[in-house]
């Protein structure tokens, strides 16, 4: 074998051997085909919906997230990093999510920017709501 083709061998049989190790290893996915690694489990609540106020809401540092209810019986969930800089949202109130570093503020029916420097809306996160339990989508 020459140099070249012995080589084009090694690197074939080694990515052949770290990708059967990868998806011996990989973050599985669950039944609907979704990555399921690093989400919360499904039946894990992340709040009640008594815990979070009508046209107000409440500010999951922990997850990422902030769950509002604008209207009696809807919840939203959003990302509660701010479309700007990327710092944490702090506070939900008078209608939006506020961000602490420049001022930003969000609906809370839909993340859309109702005051800037923010360039777009925070993105919506995927939320059931089952009984007075609201869990990830």
């Amino acid at each position: 074998m020459s140099g070249v083709a012995r080589r084009t061998v090694v690197a074939a049989a080694g990515s052949a051997g770290l990708a059967a190790a990868l998806a011996a290893c990989g973050g599985g996915a669950d039944d609907k085909g979704t990555a399921s690694e690093g989400a919360a489990p499904k039946g894990a609540a992340l709040a009640k919906t008594g815990d979070i106020p009508v046209g107000g809401g409440k500010i999951l540092a922990d997850k990422g997230l902030v769950i509002t209810q604008p209207k009696a019986g809807e919840f939203k969930a959003f990302s509660s990093k701010c479309t700007h800089q990327g710092c944490a949202v702090s506070s939900v109130k008078d209608g939006v999510i506020v961000c602490p570093c420049h001022q930003s503020h969000f609906d809370i029916s839909d993340g859309s920017v109702k005051a800037g420097p923010a360039p777009s809306p925070l993105p919506p996160e995927p939320i059931q709501v089952v009984g007075e339990e609201i869990s990830p989508g």
